[in-house]
């Protein structure tokens, strides 16, 4: 939600997703997340947590970023449950690019329109989700101003990875 947070203010028409079964946010111990359903809006999650235990979801910045969620929209949404079109879909961990790239391709196609799928792994905390968010949107513009996606974004993926250090993921589906 940090890059929708981030690419929604720059301008880009962005959705988010999960892909799991339930929202999973942490608890207070690492085997006892609090569950969700994909119906529960962030405003009942955040009260929910706030009753539990203010000090604690304060003090690991989860109240924060539900917050900073239900401002961008009143609910989570699953990818597998969305069946709109998209040319880029980006993902901040390996198990879900995976997860994407499996449901995509156990769709019927009926296009043949392709979908980029590009994976930059984040680790699940503030600053690293702040850090992965700028690297995202930096990835986002320069796509933007390519004047061919399909041939230009294996290159470019190539010249964001030596200039971050980080790794990419990347393949191309069709709907």
């Amino acid at each position: 939600m940090e890059a929708h947070n981030i690419l929604s203010k720059r301008g880009f028409s962005v959705r988010s997703f999960g892909t799991g079964t339930h929202v999973k946010l942490p608890g207070p111990a690492p085997n006892k997340p609090n569950v969700y359903d994909f119906k529960t809006i962030y405003g009942q999650m955040y009260n929910d947590l706030l009753k539990k235990d203010k000090e604690l979801y304060t003090q690991n910045g989860i109240l924060h970023m539900l917050d900073r969620n239900k401002r961008i929209k009143p609910r989570p949404e699953r990818f597998q449950n969305c069946k709109d079109l998209f040319d880029l879909i980006l993902t901040c961990e390996e198990r879900v690019y995976d997860q994407v790239v499996e449901d995509l391709n156990s769709r019927e196609q009926e296009t043949c329109q392709p979908v980029h799928v590009v994976n930059v792994d984040i680790q699940d905390n503030h600053e690293e989700a702040t850090l992965g968010s700028f690297l995202i949107c930096e990835l986002c513009q320069c796509i933007q101003h390519t004047e061919d996606m399909e041939n230009e974004i294996d290159e470019l993926l190539q010249e964001l990875e030596e200039k971050s250090g980080r790794t990419f993921l990347h393949t191309v589906c069709f709907y």
